[in-house]
């Protein structure tokens, strides 16, 4: 596994990985033991943020903070690191346990968000802040230049639709919880004024209600 993984690593994130320990890690659910990827998920999350702040803040230099942080939170949102994890193929090596495996752990957006996370972390231990930029900077690429200009929260732009209509704030409701503790679902309900309710399930509760409001948007072709 451990010679896959190096060469996986090699293809995948251009870097070669030489602490094959420290990448099993990267690539280990919890589900398989305590030797898991959680802290490294820790930091790689806050190498990520710390290089997608500092590349935005060079590429957009007139764009004020509001609309950097529309940008930020996208690009570091959970489905952007799932999105880039399967591109890259982290499905074929992440490591779960039998039972989180068969509740389809090797697709949860959670879990694949935080490898891709954890990854970045063990790049930088092991290489440094340099090589780490250097991942992001290739992986990360097409995300930022895919949007001419800095999106708008599917959450945000509702509330200011519901405002710009005089209607009644946006009302979210968590309908229940299901799945197992790795690979929760949940399930929510939307409502605004009188008009039709939408419902949506995401693998978090954020999740769910963001895909409401994409649902809700969509359905009154706003």
């Amino acid at each position: 596994m451990t010679e896959r993984s190096t060469e996986w690593a090699r293809e995948a994130l251009g870097v070669s990985l030489t602490d094959g320990d420290l990448l099993l890690r990267a690539l280990t659910h919890k589900s398989v033991g305590p030797d898991n990827y959680e802290r490294l998920e820790f930091l790689g999350d806050r190498i990520l943020g710390a290089v997608i702040a500092d590349w935005l803040y060079a590429d957009f230099p007139k764009e004020p903070e509001g609309k950097l942080t529309r940008r930020f939170h996208q690009l570091v949102s959970r489905d952007s690191c799932a999105r880039i994890a399967r591109q890259v193929g982290v499905p074929s090596v992440v490591r779960l346990g039998q039972q989180a495996r068969a509740d389809g752990g090797a697709d949860s957006e959670n879990i694949l968000g935080d490898v891709m996370e954890a990854l970045l972390g063990a790049v930088y231990l092991e290489q440094g802040m340099d090589s780490a930029r250097g991942v992001i900077r290739r992986l990360w690429a097409a995300e930022v230049s895919s949007a001419t200009e800095a999106p708008k929260h599917p959450k945000m732009q509702l509330q200011e639709w519901a405002a710009a209509n005089n209607l009644k704030s946006p009302v979210y409701r968590l309908l229940g919880r299901s799945g197992p503790h790795h690979s929760p679902r949940f399930r929510v309900a939307l409502a605004i004024s009188d008009l039709p309710s939408v419902e949506a399930e995401g693998t978090s509760k954020q999740e769910a209600e963001t895909l409401a409001a994409r649902a809700f948007l969509e359905a009154h072709a706003v």
